[in-house]
């Protein structure tokens, strides 16, 4: 059994609000110039490489039941499908813009607990996910008056990832984490590879397979190491920490991607989704707190209870 370390768990996921919009930063230099097909095959290539061995050589766990295995697969997909819809997305919007409509997500997820996980969902954090959806709107509506329907890609991502998340939450408790991810890499490449090999001979652009130079195979490289660090970061900060803690934490990530967004690209959300951003945050903030409050009365009703 591994006590909390709160300190520690939050510097964890400090750590995973740097890195990874640093990963997609990388992801939108290559944007230009390396097919989105080849982008994904090595992040996916690298993640295997860092995770396989760390599997072997702690002997952890890798073999799945037949129902873990099948969800492990549709994980996977969404995986897949969630990375290409913000690396494409990442073509054509600024960095911050995109993080801030990705973060819906808890939306989502508290709907989908709600009708899917048949989990109670009063009315005050219902009203904070019409807000927060609101602010989401805010932050689109320019980019998607400038570039179009690739505004709404980071939406299909939350939605996607919400989605993948409640699988996750599904499986997590019969599977170790870096073995699943171990795992999910080697499917990602059986199912990428012969979409590349497909799309390279019917000469589709995005599954084409170019030879990078030495900068880009460097780029490719690190969206891989930097994809993978991230999960790691994630998945041991919630060792040491309670997810209820740490949540809050991971809305340190819109303004770093901000700062990393105006030091690479000298991009910068104008007002209207600036103001979408913080009211995002601000709902955000506003459920996870609802929800923790809600916890600690919980668990005061039943120590109540316990003790009568």
């Amino acid at each position: 059994m591994i006590s909390d370390r709160p300190l520690l768990g939050i510097t964890l996921m400090m750590g995973f609000c740097i890195v990874a919009p640093m990963g997609d930063a990388v992801a939108k230099m290559l944007g230009a110039s390396i097919p989105l097909g080849e982008v994904i095959f090595v992040r996916f290539a690298v993640q295997v490489l860092i995770l396989a061995p760390l599997v072997w050589r702690s002997n952890r766990v890798w073999r799945m039941s037949g129902r873990v295995l099948a969800l492990t697969w549709f994980r996977t997909v969404l995986h897949i499908i969630g990375i290409a819809a913000m690396f494409t997305a990442l073509k054509y919007l600024p960095l911050a813009d995109a993080v801030a409509i990705v973060f819906v997500m808890p939306f989502f997820m508290l709907i989908l607990g709600h009708y899917v996980l048949h989990e109670e969902v009063g009315y005050r954090r219902m009203i904070g996910c019409l807000v927060g959806f609101i602010g989401t709107l805010l932050v689109v509506q320019p980019s998607f008056s400038e570039v179009g329907w690739p505004a709404l890609l980071p939406v299909l991502v939350a939605a996607n990832f919400s989605v993948f998340m409640l699988v996750t939450r599904k499986i997590a408790r019969e599977t170790d984490p870096i073995g699943l991810q171990a795992v999910s890499g080697v499917m990602a490449l059986a199912l990428v590879v012969p979409a590349l090999w497909i799309g390279n001979g019917l000469d589709l652009a995005p599954l084409q397979i170019i030879q990078p130079n030495a900068a880009e195979w460097g780029l490719l490289i690190a969206i891989g190491a930097l994809g993978s660090i991230a999960h790691l970061l994630m998945t041991w900060s919630l060792r040491y920490a309670p997810s209820a803690t740490l949540a809050p934490m991971q809305y340190l990530e819109i303004p770093i991607a901000t700062l990393i967004g105006f030091v690479v690209f000298q991009d910068l959300p104008n007002g209207l989704a600036a103001l979408g951003i913080v009211i995002t945050m601000g709902a955000g903030l506003y459920i996870i707190l609802r929800e923790r409050a809600i916890a600690r009365g919980l668990t005061v009703s039943a120590a109540q209870q316990a003790a009568e």
